[in-house]
């Protein structure tokens, strides 16, 4: 089984790795591939630093970790990112690949409005992960529920923090931070 993880990961965070990983432990996924989104439809021109950014931190954050992988199949593809184009691509070009797509429980509670959301669960079996403790969210699509440990890391305010000029160390990986420092992320605008 592969893992889908799809994000804005603006920027990505030790949550969404600690995420990726426990689903793959829990899940017996040989794989975790990250998609990042070109352009979210729920956050369509709020992305706070571009798509080949994002991508490029996700590429950072997981060098050398077994079994992630990044997937461009979004990036690639012009206007907004839809789960349900993204999963269908994957199987015309790997036809028998059995996916899995973690939602975290906030998405999962929009899942009803997704494009197509019926297909989508067709597509691949939908895993939905929240915190211990934390209202589980019930979708009848959902082929299981896996909780995963909470980690309050937003990327809201790991921007805010650049802003601030505060460091993010711990916050992301290091590779992820020099990345940032690099390229002048998040120092100015909103997100």
């Amino acid at each position: 089984m592969v893992g889908i993880f799809g994000g804005s990961f603006d920027p990505i965070h030790h949550g969404h790795l600690i995420v990726a990983r426990v689903a793959a432990e829990l899940l017996g996924l040989a794989e975790v591939r990250f998609v990042p989104a070109r352009e979210q439809p729920f956050k369509v021109g709020k992305h706070a630093a571009a798509a080949g950014h994002r991508a490029a931190m996700v590429e950072a954050a997981i060098a050398g970790a077994a079994g992630f992988t990044l997937d461009p199949t979004e990036l690639e593809r012009p206007g907004a990112s839809y789960t349900v184009d993204t999963l269908r691509g994957i199987r015309d070009r790997e036809p028998g690949v059995d996916l899995v797509l973690l939602v975290g429980a906030d998405a999962a509670a929009d899942f009803p409005k997704w494009r197509e959301a019926e297909a989508v669960a067709r597509l691949a079996r939908v895993v939905v992960f929240g915190r211990p403790g934390a209202d589980r969210v019930t979708l009848p699509a959902a082929w299981r529920t896996i909780d995963v440990p909470a980690v309050e890391i937003s990327a809201t305010e790991i921007r805010q923090r650049v802003r601030e000029r505060r460091p993010i160390r711990y916050w992301v990986p290091d590779a992820v931070a020099e990345y940032v420092a690099a390229h002048g992320l998040y120092q100015d605008g909103e997100g």
